[in-house]
């Protein structure tokens, strides 16, 4: 009998966990919809407001608008009159000085991670960590810049270029983990994507990726004995 519970746990929970998690989104999505129609209804006269707060009534109406707004901002900013809005947009921001730090900050990463042109998380690698005689999956994030660069070289002795940047997620959310620079030839390459290697990540490998399937592995040198032992 616990067996057959065990079974039909196992069959539902993921279902269960996707519809939470998806009705959770939505619950955030219809807040911040309910918040503008009060805003806007706020400044219009009784009879319109009113108009405004039933759409509060219709079911999807939120996702709706969100995605529309944002295929509409898409278009907007594609071309160069958009674009040129976009920077009096920034330079708006960067003028306010708290809203500077954080507005630039989220910027960044953002245009490092969802940018068609950028490298940030297309590598999984294997990494040895917490020490030399254990190993984990990360991530590659780019290179060692700037001063840490060349701190990174004169402390290793090896060309600043030899080093990545790599986030090791925790298990099982991989939203927060670990930031490390560390030399390529201490890296072991992965065929898998990085689709799959968050689903070993996030299963605390119980789910592997099927031999063969997966990205072409990274190109990097294979790490010198010492590193091996």
């Amino acid at each position: 009998m616990r067996k057959y519970i065990i079974t039909g746990l196992l069959v539902w929970l993921p279902l269960a966990i996707t519809i939470w998690v998806l009705l959770w989104v939505l619950g955030i999505i219809n807040g911040v919809f309910a918040w503008l129609l009060s805003a806007v209804g706020a400044v219009l006269p009784a009879s319109a407001s009113a108009s405004v707060r039933d759409l509060h009534d219709v079911p999807g109406l939120g996702v709706v608008v969100l995605v529309g707004a944002l295929m509409l901002t898409g278009m907007f900013v594609a071309n160069m009159f958009g674009q040129w809005w976009l920077h009096q947009w920034d330079r708006l921001l960067y003028k306010i000085p708290i809203v500077k730090s954080i507005y630039s900050s989220v910027k960044q990463v953002s245009d490092t991670l969802f940018s068609s042109s950028g490298n940030a998380f297309r590598e999984a690698v294997l990494v040895p960590y917490p020490h030399p005689h254990s190993w984990t999956i990360a991530f590659v994030t780019g290179k060692p810049a700037g001063e840490v660069a060349d701190q990174l070289g004169t402390l290793s002795g090896a060309a600043a270029d030899e080093h990545v940047s790599l986030y090791v997620p925790t298990t099982p959310n991989p939203t927060s983990g670990f930031f490390l620079m560390m030399p390529r030839a201490q890296l072991r390459p992965l065929a898998m994507s990085v689709d799959e290697a968050l689903k070993y990540i996030i299963s605390m490998g119980v789910v592997a990726p099927a031999p063969g399937e997966g990205t072409h592995p990274v190109t990097l040198p294979a790490a010198p004995e010492s590193a091996r032992n």
